[in-house]
């Protein structure tokens, strides 16, 4: 196993922002670390860092115990903080050089790890001067020099354009074929892309930890689309036993989020019949990451 986290907790005076969490990630996996804003995501981050000792339990990286031997794990882990902190009146060339001194990481690996961000084009300007994107290539850059076996990113996409989310996805899923990555991520379009396993933190405790689409077969929930042949308003819709929303599509077309179960579609046809209505199309929808992520972390 690359981390190995038992019990782990941690508290700021009174609160506690982490509790006896324990997890695991093996060697080469991909890791999606997902909860709502303050649910713990950084702090358990930063523990696995160094940055931050914790309260109470252990963490293991490659190995080496995080209290034991912090030289250690440091030397074995690339960290991209949520806030990417650079040095903005550097050259993006002379920044990575100057990390490499820091890391004793020989300078042929600031040509290798600008090739394979995608930095040449930009290695002349001065950081300051790059896209959020481009920033965001500068930070993976530093954080791949010292060739790490971990990567831990901490939302390595907030805030890019569409076009800069792609590229730094492709780079993520280049990286991911040799490296042990753990990131955290608001959008679950990425989870679902990049992640083979995802846990989801709420309130510093783990509320699940899975891979897609054993999550997807756990909701309790279905969306199914209904399409009538007669354009009306159907509030009575909400009155079907297991029907929880109703969204009105246009054209006769609804999309109900239903408990999942197999008598829902029977109760949808009974109700048309009741309300004298020509059933045109019944589909489920498929549960989404975002169905998952609500029902897991609502308060």
């Amino acid at each position: 196993m690359s981390i190995v986290v038992s019990n782990v907790t941690k508290t700021y005076g009174k609160q506690k922002a982490l509790h006896a969490v324990s997890f695991e990630i093996k060697t080469g996996e991909i890791l999606g670390f997902l909860g709502p804003n303050g649910a713990g995501k950084s702090t358990m981050m930063k523990i696995i860092t160094t940055y931050l000792p914790q309260t109470e339990g252990t963490v293991e990286v490659c190995g080496f115990d995080l209290a034991e031997s912090p030289l250690e794990v440091r030397k074995r882990v690339g960290y991209l903080p949520e806030h990417n902190p650079l040095y903005l009146e550097m050259y993006v060339r002379e920044y990575l050089e100057f990390v490499a001194g820091l890391t004793q990481s020989p300078k042929s690996r600031v040509d290798e790890m600008i090739a394979l961000t995608g930095l040449t084009p930009e290695k002349t300007k001065k950081i300051g001067q790059l896209s959020k994107g481009y920033r965001q290539r500068v930070g993976i850059a530093q954080a791949l020099l010292h060739d790490p076996e971990v990567l831990i990113l901490d939302e390595p996409t907030s805030g890019l354009d569409p076009n800069q989310l792609v590229g730094i996805r492709d780079l993520i899923k280049s990286i991911g074929k040799t490296k042990t990555i753990m990131l955290s991520t608001h959008i679950m379009q990425e989870v679902e892309a990049l992640c083979d396993r995802v846990i989801i933190i709420n309130k510093g405790e783990i509320q699940t930890d899975n891979t897609i689409a054993s999550l997807k077969s756990l909701g309790n929930r279905s969306k199914i689309k209904v399409t009538f042949e007669e354009v009306r308003e159907y509030k009575p819709l909400h009155t079907i036993e297991g029907v929880h929303e109703v969204s009105d599509l246009g054209g006769g077309a609804f999309l109900l989020t239903c408990d999942a179960e197999k008598q829902i579609n029977k109760r949808i046809f009974d109700f048309a019949v009741k309300h004298d209505l020509t059933i045109i199309e019944i589909t489920k929808q498929e549960v989404s990451m975002e169905n998952v992520f609500q029902s897991l972390t609502k308060s």
